[in-house]
């Protein structure tokens, strides 16, 4: 990635994330439906109230479990050693992705529009997890985490989630956006593991935040499924 190329700037990048929009390569996008095995069903954007965090009994158990590990945040430089990293998570996936960190976010661009950060987690100094976000000025956006297989037991999908939490709080921040999970399918629920009572889900057809329930995700998406029927 070249530096000293125009970005985006932060307020702008706060402004879209606050309207449901994310990152996709070198763009901004938004969505309402995933299609999923034969079914279309519905995205919900998520973003957490950083002054509003509180940590439960899981969220300590697993900061303890791994205290052992080295963490650091950086910007993000594309290197051997994280496309090494992601291509060994790529292989234990059960879901397509993209086949390099290169083309999840450059895609053949010769530099990013972006202010893109890097979390490291070291164990002795061997790279085991990371996780890429983009920097607003009142916000962060998590883009995707990735771990070595070989440390499933320390659950570093959500480490990484408390770790980007932490860091936008250092930061001051006020707002962390995890991405999304899609109605009827537990695969994406892990992005409320930071703190639920602290997450908000945007009402789409509305344009507001609420504060995140299940009955509110199964309301906005019989809303949303029946304003698609209606066009």
């Amino acid at each position: 990635m070249a530096a000293g190329l125009p970005v985006i700037p932060g307020e702008m990048l706060d402004y879209y994330l606050s309207q449901g929009y994310y990152r996709m390569q070198q763009d901004l996008f938004t969505c309402r439906f995933l299609p999923r095995e034969g079914q279309l069903n519905t995205v919900h954007w998520l973003r957490i109230v950083l002054p509003q965090v509180q940590y439960g009994p899981k969220q300590r158990r697993l900061l303890r479990l791994n205290e052992r590990f080295s963490v650091s945040v950086k910007p993000l430089r594309l290197t051997a050693e994280y496309e090494a990293l992601y291509a060994r998570y790529r292989q234990n996936l059960d879901f397509d992705t993209s086949a390099t960190l290169e083309a999840l976010l450059l895609d053949g661009a010769t530099h990013t529009v972006f202010r893109t950060e890097i979390v490291e987690v070291r164990d002795q100094g061997q790279l085991i997890a990371a996780g890429i976000l983009d920097a607003g000025a009142d916000s962060i956006a998590g883009i995707v985490n990735f771990y070595d297989p070989d440390y499933r037991k320390h659950s570093l999908g959500r480490y990484l989630l408390l770790l980007k939490t932490e860091y936008a709080r250092q930061q001051q921040k006020a707002y962390y956006y995890p991405g999304y999970l899609v109605h009827g399918d537990p695969k994406f629920d892990y992005k409320l593991f930071a703190c639920q009572p602290a997450t908000e889900v945007f009402d789409a057809l509305n344009s507001q935040w609420l504060p995140f329930s299940w009955e509110e995700v199964k309301q906005q998406s019989a809303a949303i499924l029946a304003e698609w029927l209606r066009e």
